[in-house]
């Protein structure tokens, strides 16, 4: 396979065997992992105050308040009440890497729960997610339209040790979590757009959707069919500008 020397061979008609000497490998035998989008902290400094850039991450322990600060200044007012601040870092790394699962852990969420229960129409017996759920989402739909994402990409940038240190704790200490992260965005744009009544059934607690494709999806998907087309859409518009700024070789403009 390429991991280690060749095999030992013995020549047969020698008389005293004679060992070949064995390849030598072309590395230590390791696969170095291929980054497809590094980040270069560099390319934060555009239009941001010289001090900003120059001040270094802190460690990921007691990151907190300086990405609140950080990440609050793209969104104007701050992160606002929809934000769980403290260890953010570490919950956004935990919820990004399980949005392609089938479970989301909810405890480590960065963002609070929606406000009031899910909305269920239930008409001669058949169930489906009414039309007012959506306006449970619209905060978080309102929230990431107001974030300047030049701003916001600069901060990631000069924070990214910080994202890089939460992923390695997950148990990915050779992995590039940026790289996670662009391919996690591919899949949340690739969930699909439902119109109409979305039939629920609930074999037992909570509810599923009735079409067994649907109840496939990933939890990640399963939200943004959850949230409605219109709020699905406008998310997805922010996350194809969070790609490009992640992607890019220079800020986003």
């Amino acid at each position: 396979m390429g991991f280690g020397p060749a095999p030992e061979q013995v020549k047969p008609a020698e008389p005293v065997p004679q060992l070949q000497q064995p390849a030598e490998p072309a590395s230590s035998g390791l696969i170095e992992p291929v980054i497809r989008y590094p980040i270069v902290p560099e390319l934060a400094v555009a239009e941001e105050p010289a001090e900003a850039a120059a001040v270094p991450p802190p460690e990921l322990a007691g990151s907190d308040d300086r990405v609140a600060a950080e990440f609050g200044s793209s969104f104007g007012g701050g992160l606002g009440e929809l934000v769980v601040v403290k260890d953010l870092v570490r919950r956004i790394v935990v919820t990004v890497d399980n949005l392609p699962g089938e479970r989301l852990p909810l405890s480590r969420s960065p963002v609070r729960k929606a406000e009031g229960g899910f909305i269920v129409n239930e008409q001669d017996g058949a169930r489906s997610i009414a039309a007012d759920n959506e306006a449970r989402y619209l905060p978080y739909v309102l929230f990431a339209e107001q974030a300047d994402m030049r701003m916001l990409v600069a901060a990631y940038r000069r924070l990214y040790s910080l994202f890089q240190a939460a992923y390695d704790e997950l148990g990915y200490p050779s992995a590039y979590f940026n790289d996670r992260l662009v391919v996690v965005i591919d899949h949340m744009l690739a969930a699909p757009e439902v119109a109409g009544p979305i039939r629920l059934i609930q074999p037992k607690v909570r509810y599923r959707f009735e079409d067994p494709e649907l109840e496939a999806l990933s939890a990640g998907q399963k939200v943004m069919v959850r949230m409605g087309v219109d709020n699905a859409r406008r998310i997805k518009a922010r996350l194809r500008e969070l790609r490009q700024g992640l992607t890019a070789g220079a800020p986003v403009r």
